[in-house]
């Protein structure tokens, strides 16, 4: 049998299989495995007519695994693009370096980032805290003329005619109004514990297959029974950040009251009453941290318990201390009045400072686990997670103060009203056009780099054609394409000038919020005329950038909320992010690997069992990293009777440098010996394949040389048009790809038995 696996954006069942009759022979809606109508029950045929035929048949079965649905499903899954700085820094945790050996360092690797992806649901809730209770319930509905202009807020609004102290309806007491508006970020909360919930059901509660676990994986822990079963993990994870979310709505409703309650002369029962508050959301927030701080994934074997008692008591324990906090806050409070804004910064500030110090102790353990061993070719030489930690805590950062700029904005309009934000959303946001600038001298640089390189290949490809007419536009295409194509080796450069230029820059930003309480322009304005002008230009840039950021967002999700099509180019991003389980963000989009990569190893062992066959394994793109996990997942004896055949395969190129843990050298050579046979075809024109790189063992290469692209150069008797430049598409129509699946079987079909001896001695 040979079992095809698609790529990325998926495709149909009809166009892998090359016939319109197709026919599901087992899995649902969401991925299934199909075969030609003609070849549905081809192994009993074979069987039944053993006796008949003169031998097995010469063409394997095919089957086609069908997983895109997975990722670009139904309508709601535009919401995923909200959840997206928690995917990022779920990729943080796997991007650790290879380091046999050191199971301390890498356990505190692991929890450094479990801390950053807290801190990211803090900061997402006190975002909303902030839209809700502080610009709309604190501000604007203590503002006559706001509430005027927005009259769905004059409800909340004390009356001017009333004497100080007095108040309009019985909602219009301070407490009250910030007690109803964190229902806002209460509603969010829940609904990210009900979609993580929801996708727990659906793809972490899949059993992978039971196998006993190997004594060596060669620093790959893809090979281990409970890799893809994070299960209990994911359910402690979710109640922890549920929990802590809920008692940041809390601390948020209850600082202001509590403030108000320890001036001198208050009531000293309220006062007894914000202490007893204070310390039980202190300590059930120490809880929270302690249940993220507890030992991670349990790989060695299929962890089947669940934390019932604490993934229900954290949850619940929360939104009880959340009530009893509205309860609190809403007490009649004589002379308390809405003036400011509420204490966010101190807030603000703590969690930046947080991430800033979570992310240098992060590169501290990662920069120890690389001198353990090593590779020159590793992305960023062992950094890349610490700085993909720090983006997803910037990218958190914008999006939080984009939304805020924007709705005070909405609020406020040109009066200037409101006191706003935080200064250090906008300190945050004047950060964010330098960012842009030096990455427009980076690009500036990759693009004169690119057209060097692509001059250097026309002089090659001339080389490559000998004696056929020269065609300079033909010849620059092909050149463009391949030099395009070898961008993607450098993002780890880009990716290392945005996380220092976004550190840097951060730390500036924190600094001049805290050291001056002013946003950038009125920091500046007694500097020099200079200085003045480039706060105030990078500060309204900013603001304005953010804004632009935002509405985009908003329009691209509306848009893919709409369109099929637009789900489907969200839905590439997902395959890509999401082949990782969940181990450091609950709320991060579901594993499509926890499905696939089960689906996989069941198909493949349970019809080895039945027929006592062989079978190739042949993926594409992404399809190629889900076989290879699912062959590490295969008992031995399988594996050995299987064949890889990888084609525009990202195993080494993106995979084995970003995530060199468990994509590595020693990962790739053990998987080589393991399987039967394994061949990986590429082209120079692909942006996202390349060489596997396994060393050569007794003759057997795995990378072919790489593959003409275009398949013509011009017009030929074979192609009398002119052929395209295929890149990262359509293998199967190179003539290799039929040569080398060919060369495959030939490995993996038993010897054919030779002639007996004769026996001399008999008449």
């Amino acid at each position: 049998m040979e079992l095809l696996v698609h790529g990325v954006g998926g495709t149909t069942p009809e166009k892998m299989l090359g016939d319109p009759r197709t026919v599901r022979v087992t899995g649902d809606d969401t991925a299934a495995v199909f075969r030609r109508a003609e070849d549905v029950g081809a192994e009993d045929a074979e069987a039944g007519d053993a006796g008949a035929r003169e031998g097995p048949r010469d063409a394997p079965v095919q089957e086609a695994y069908v997983w895109c649905n997975l990722t670009s499903g139904d309508s709601s899954r535009a919401l995923w693009l909200v959840l997206l700085p928690f995917m990022v820094v779920n990729l943080a945790h796997w991007m650790r370096p290879a380091a046999p050996g050191r199971r301390r360092a890498v356990r505190l690797y692991g929890l450094l980032v479990r801390l950053a992806a807290l801190t990211l649901t803090v900061l997402l809730v006190a975002a909303a805290c902030e839209v809700a209770l502080d610009l709309v319930a604190w501000q604007c509905a203590g503002v006559h003329d706001c509430t005027h202009r927005h009259s769905w807020l004059s409800f909340l609004a004390p009356r001017m005619s009333e004497a100080p102290g007095g108040h309009g309806s019985w909602w219009s007491l301070p407490g009250r109004r910030l007690a109803l508006a964190a229902l806002v970020p209460a509603a969010l909360t829940c609904l990210l514990w009900y979609l993580s919930h929801r996708t727990w059901s659906a793809y972490e509660s899949h059993r992978p297959m039971s196998h006993d676990p190997e004594g060596d994986t060669d620093g790959s822990a893809l090979a281990l029974p409970g890799f893809w079963y994070g299960r209990r993990l994911v359910a402690r994870l979710r109640a922890a950040h549920t929990a802590a979310a809920l008692l940041t709505v809390a601390a948020a409703v209850a600082t202001p009251a509590a403030r108000f309650d320890h001036r001198p002369g208050g009531p000293a029962v309220l006062d007894v009453l914000s202490w007893l508050l204070t310390a039980a959301l202190l300590a059930w927030a120490a809880a929270a941290v302690g249940a993220v701080c507890r030992r991670g994934r349990s790989e060695n074997r299929l962890d089947q318990r669940l934390d019932r008692h604490l993934v229900r008591g954290l949850p619940l324990g929360a939104l009880t201390l959340l009530l009893l906090t509205a309860v609190y806050a809403g007490w009649a409070r004589p002379g308390w009045r809405s003036t400011g804004r509420l204490p966010g910064d101190p807030a603000f500030g703590a969690l930046m400072l947080a991430q800033g110090l979570l992310v240098v102790a992060l590169a501290v353990v990662a920069q120890n686990l690389y001198r353990r061993g090593p590779d020159p070719r590793t992305g960023m030489r062992g950094l890349s997670g610490p700085a993909v930690a720090l983006l997803a805590c910037a990218l958190g950062g914008v999006m939080s103060g984009g939304v805020a700029q924007r709705v005070a904005d909405w609020l406020d309009g040109p009066r200037a009203l409101l006191p706003g934000p935080p200064v250090l959303l906008s300190w945050q946001a004047s950060t964010i056009p330098p960012v842009l600038a030096a990455l427009l001298v980076l690009a500036a640089g990759l693009g004169i780099r690119t057209a060097r390189l692509a001059r250097t290949e026309r002089d090659r490809i001339s080389h490559e054609h000998p004696g056929e007419p020269e065609d300079p536009s033909r010849t620059r295409a092909i050149a463009q394409v391949r030099a395009m194509a070898t961008l993607t080796d450098r993002a780890p450069l880009v990716v290392a000038v945005l996380a220092v230029t976004t550190l840097v820059l951060g730390a500036v930003a924190l600094a001049g919020a805290l050291a001056t309480g002013k946003t950038p322009d009125g920091a500046a304005r007694r500097t020099y005329d200079a200085v003045q002008s480039l706060a105030e230009t990078s500060q309204a840039l900013g603001s304005w950038l953010v804004g632009l950021g935002f509405v985009l967002f908003v329009t691209w999700g509306r848009r893919a909320y709409k369109d099929a099509s637009a789900r489907r180019t969200i839905g590439i991003l997902w395959d890509v992010g999401t082949f990782w389980p969940r181990a450091a963000h609950p709320f991060a989009p579901p594993c499509h690997a926890e499905r696939a990569v089960p689906d996989l190893t069941w198909r493949m062992a349970t019809w080895t069992r039945r027929t006592g066959g062989r079978l190739v394994l042949s993926g594409h793109s992404q399809g190629s990293v889900l076989a290879a996990a699912a062959a590490w997942q295969l008992p031995l004896s399988v594996r050995g009777r299987t064949a890889l055949l990888t084609y525009g395969s990202p195993l080494e190129r993106l995979y084995g440098r970003w995530f060199p843990a468990h994509f590595g050298p020693p990962a790739l050579a053990a998987l080589h010996r393991d399987v039967a046979c394994w061949g990986n075809l590429y082209r120079r024109t692909d942006p996202i394949g390349g060489p596997v790189r396994v060393p050569d063992e007794a003759g057997s290469a795995v990378d072919h040389a790489p593959l003409r692209d275009p398949l013509a150069y011009g017009r030929t008797a074979a192609h009398p048009l002119p052929a395209p430049i295929l890149g990262h598409s359509d293998y199967q129509a190179d003539p290799a790809f039929a040569r080398e699946r060919t060369r495959l079987l030939s490995r993996l079909r038993p010897a054919v038995p030779g002639p007996r001896p004769e026996r001399h001695g008999r008449g």
